[in-house]
């Protein structure tokens, strides 16, 4: 996975020369950056900010994201999972951050935020303890979950957010996508590695002569901007701000749970009880953070698991890398300018070898299970309850809002299905889980094992 092998170092907490090391960061980047600014762009919009108020929090928005991504990664002392994680902001809190802001004001919404962040630090290690739910049935069936529910931005990103693509940005996403799937083919281990990175340059090359490269704001952009705590003021509190936001607050950790032990399966580091705990207090900390210099809530980016799995690049230290360029990102506008200019539509074809290898990985975990009627049915009804929402958004919209805080998210909607679904079905080899872990009963079926690395 790394350039810089050594004996007795996991290829996790190996670090690749600058020379790959910062090609390999930009890559994670180009693949989250889209999600990244869509959140402080829909909810600045919606409560009728200025393009300069706008151009702020996308600037603060990747400025923090960079920090998150360095504690993520990098970790320090009990803050960090130590994994090639990405983060960014999550779209779980985009309805109740515009019914707070349009209730109250935005100063009420970073409130909440740091609320939020203080209730996930104190819950993590008590989040952590519900590990042994998440037994290889669970883990397998949320991380394909997560996968193919990604599709659905895939597709929004080749269709602008319409009805239907166009048939140019058809062939662009396309492009490059055999582009990709043709480096990783015919291409040098050291170049494969850098497929969705290449398949976003030459998508973007050939899309400049369309007219659909958009570099206008390049020149409006500044070269430097500081980010400057509580810039719109300082946090208000209301309390049904903070109660909508603490409900959040589970859904992100549900989440963030399925991405680290995704990425745990894929890198051969299972994530253990702790490592949990460390990396859900981490999101609580950069949600702080948020809240402090006017941005969201913090979660783990679920496509740059893909990425991980796709170029089998599972050094830490690249999503390290990757937090720094977000960092100068959010310092300098006019880099960040460049970067947006990517085409829609080119990232939807990187998305679709993206988000696949995300279901792919998932899959893989479910190898592990033995496929009882039982077990299948966990899987097949945890599945068809997180399409729900990708396939019709609107279909909770008569529903309260907790509600839907919770299930229009097909990634916590399946999550929690299939973990409560693995509990009526298969209690009792929970319990024998339990049990064996105090050294009473023998050894457990595969449907109950804590999960395991997969084999390399």
């Amino acid at each position: 996975m790394s350039d810089t092998t050594a004996p007795g170092v996991h290829p996790v907490d190996q670090v690749p020369r600058f020379a790959r090391l910062f090609p390999l960061g930009l890559q994670h980047v180009l693949a989250m950056y889209a999600g990244a600014v869509a959140v402080p762009l829909i909810v600045g919009g919606a409560l009728g900010y200025s393009a300069q108020d706008l151009a702020f929090l996308i600037s603060a928005d990747l400025f923090v994201a960079g920090i998150a991504s360095i504690i993520q990664s990098l970790g320090f002392w009990r803050f960090g999972v130590r994994l090639p994680l990405m983060q960014g902001v999550t779209f779980a809190a985009v309805g109740p951050m515009i019914t707070i802001g349009t209730t109250y004001d935005i100063t009420a919404v970073f409130g909440a935020t740091i609320a939020c962040g203080l209730f996930m630090i104190v819950m993590a290690p008590f989040f952590s303890a519900l590990l042994r739910f998440f037994p290889p049935i669970v883990t397998g069936t949320v991380i394909l979950i997560i996968g193919v529910s990604l599709m659905d931005v895939a597709a929004g990103w080749i269709t602008n957010n319409g009805e239907s693509a166009a048939p140019s940005d058809l062939a662009l996403a396309a492009g490059t996508l055999l582009f990709i799937v043709l480096v990783e083919r015919l291409a040098p281990p050291a170049l494969a590695r850098l497929s969705v990175l290449l398949g976003l340059a030459l998508g973007t090359l050939v899309a400049l002569p369309m007219g659909k490269v958009d570099w206008s704001g390049v020149g409006e952009a500044g070269w430097f901007a500081v980010v400057t705590p509580f810039h719109f003021g300082l946090p208000t509190f209301p309390l049904a701000a903070v109660v909508s936001m603490l409900v959040v607050g589970l859904v992100i950790m549900t989440e963030t749970t399925g991405d680290m032990i995704a990425v745990g399966e894929i890198t051969g580091r299972p994530v253990t009880k702790q490592r949990l705990g460390d990396g859900l207090r981490a999101d609580g900390l950069s949600t702080v953070l948020g809240g402090i210099f006017n941005t969201f809530p913090y979660t783990a980016f679920a496509q740059n698991v893909g990425l991980v799995s796709l170029t089998g690049v599972g050094s830490r230290f690249v999503a390290t890398m990757a937090g720094g360029i977000l960092v100068v990102l959010g310092l300098v506008p006019k880099v960040g300018a460049v970067v947006e200019g990517v085409p829609s539509a080119v990232l939807g074809g990187a998305g679709i070898a993206l988000f696949g290898m995300v279901a792919a990985s998932g899959i893989r975990s479910l190898t592990k299970v033995t496929f009882t009627s039982r077990n299948i049915l966990v899987v097949a009804v945890s599945l068809g309850v997180a399409m729900l929402p990708t396939v019709r958004p609107e279909i909770y919209a008569e529903f309260p809002t907790w509600f839907r805080l919770i299930f229009d998210s097909g990634i916590s909607a399946g999550a929690i299905c299939a973990i409560l679904l693995n509990l009526l079905l298969n209690g009792d080899q929970l319990r024998r889980a339990k049990e064996t872990t105090q050294g009473t009963t023998p050894e457990l079926e595969p449907t109950a094992q804590a999960p395991t690395s997969p084999s390399t």
